[in-house]
């Protein structure tokens, strides 16, 4: 009742939601960053969003698994939040028209997705833990630890060329 669409009884009740909801937002992802490695010019940063699109498939299928050892169906729940950032993300880069701003602008955008997905992994991992499913909290916490390392390279990126070439 009241925030959520269904009854949300128990911590393992919220557990599958947010699960439901991290599937949704993965899935998602997975169609917003060819948009992306279409519009990027840098090299690096379309390789980084190739790499990344390879790790979301792996973790869309990481994250069936979890859904498996929990005894539940796999199913995606709306995410108002994914929906937004990549919204915003999509009208954001329409409107840049110089380059090496877009490319500045299109790691801001990932860089949302990322700290979402960062913030829902590390959610998820420690529910996982209290409820006992230490082998769903081991496959979270792959999935939470490459959302971290590719948050670290975005950073990398723009600090080193692209943030500086933007600015130019």
């Amino acid at each position: 009742m009241g925030l959520f669409i269904k009854d949300i009884g128990s911590l393992d009740d919220l557990f599958v939601h947010a699960l439901e909801d991290i599937y949704y937002a993965e899935q998602k992802i997975l169609t917003a960053l060819p948009k992306m490695i279409e519009k990027a010019t840098d090299s690096a940063l379309r390789e980084g969003f190739e790499t990344h699109l390879h790790e979301t498939q792996k973790q869309v299928e990481r994250l069936e698994q979890v859904f498996a050892n929990h005894g539940v169906e796999p199913k995606a729940t709306k995410c108002a939040a994914i929906d937004g950032i990549i919204d915003e993300a999509e009208d954001l880069a329409g409107e840049i028209r110089d380059t090496e701003v877009l490319d500045a602008a299109l790691i801001s955008a990932a860089q949302a997705v990322e700290h979402y997905e960062i913030t829902r992994y590390g959610t998820l991992v420690a529910w996982a833990k209290r409820l006992g499913a230490d082998d769903c909290a081991q496959l979270l916490e792959e999935t939470l630890a490459e959302e971290k390392a590719t948050d670290e390279k975005l950073s990398a990126l723009a600090y080193s060329a692209i943030n500086l070439r933007a600015a130019e």
